[in-house]
């Protein structure tokens, strides 16, 4: 049973759901299947890359060590997504760690498998270059986060895309511990902390593992907000 909900789920992601549907079965019956517990890692920076990963369950984040020994978070990925198309399409070393940050599910397609497909159907690389140009868009995004938002404002962000509904109220449960979060959006553990409590003027409240949102409307508006407007206001 959880195979074939899995099965549904890789369907599903942006990744496979965009290959021509003759190709989709073969790629899932090239697949590796597995479940990783919490810490367990998938594959460390330098090793080569020869399989193109899609989460199905859990949450799965991407880090490199500095040479200080501090971890630098890249990216953290949910169910349906997907990463390392460009380095193993290319046999190229990971250039980040992958490590599960709770249990997970994850599929792995071989790169060979993809590279023989798309030698058959040129469809299968513009699909492989939409997925690349996503992570790109994603990058750039989180760089312009970190570039024209204040702290407060991307853990307001990060709230919002766990939100199940558009308006009024909701409660949502963080997934991954805060020191994760904070590395996450390129903040400090102790500058998260402070971000949490300013967001009590935009109503909302953190207990534990739970966010509480009184208004969401109010909270997008929130992280909306341009904060150079305060700086531009004549005394």
């Amino acid at each position: 049973m959880a195979y074939e909900v899995h099965k549904r789920i890789a369907r599903n992601s942006l990744l496979i759901r965009s290959l021509p549907e003759q190709h989709v079965e073969h790629l899932l019956t090239s697949a590796i299947w597995k479940h990783y517990e919490r810490g367990e890692t998938l594959f460390l920076q330098d090793e080569k890359a020869t399989s193109i990963h899609v989460v199905l369950d859990g949450w799965v984040k991407l880090f490199r060590i500095a040479p200080n020994g501090s971890e630098a978070i890249v990216s953290v990925f949910t169910k349906g997504e997907s990463f390392g198309e460009a380095v193993a399409l290319r046999g190229a070393p990971y250039p980040v760690s992958a490590q599960a940050v709770t249990p997970c599910d994850v599929m792995h397609i071989p790169s060979s498998a993809l590279v023989h497909l798309m030698k058959e159907d040129p469809q299968i690389g513009i699909t492989i270059l939409a997925s690349t140009f996503n992570h790109l868009h994603s990058l750039v995004a989180q760089l312009e986060q970190l570039k024209a938002q204040t702290g407060a404002q991307r853990v307001a962000e990060f709230l919002l895309d766990l939100c199940d509904c558009e308006i009024g109220g909701c409660t949502v449960t963080l997934p991954y511990d805060k020191v994760l979060i904070a590395g996450r959006l390129g903040m400090k553990p102790e500058s998260l902390s402070r971000a949490f409590a300013r967001l009590k003027n935009a109503g909302v409240k953190v207990n534990k593992n739970h966010a509480v949102i009184e208004d969401i409307e109010t909270l997008r508006e929130y992280s909306e907000h341009d904060p150079a407007v305060a700086w531009n206001k004549i005394p």
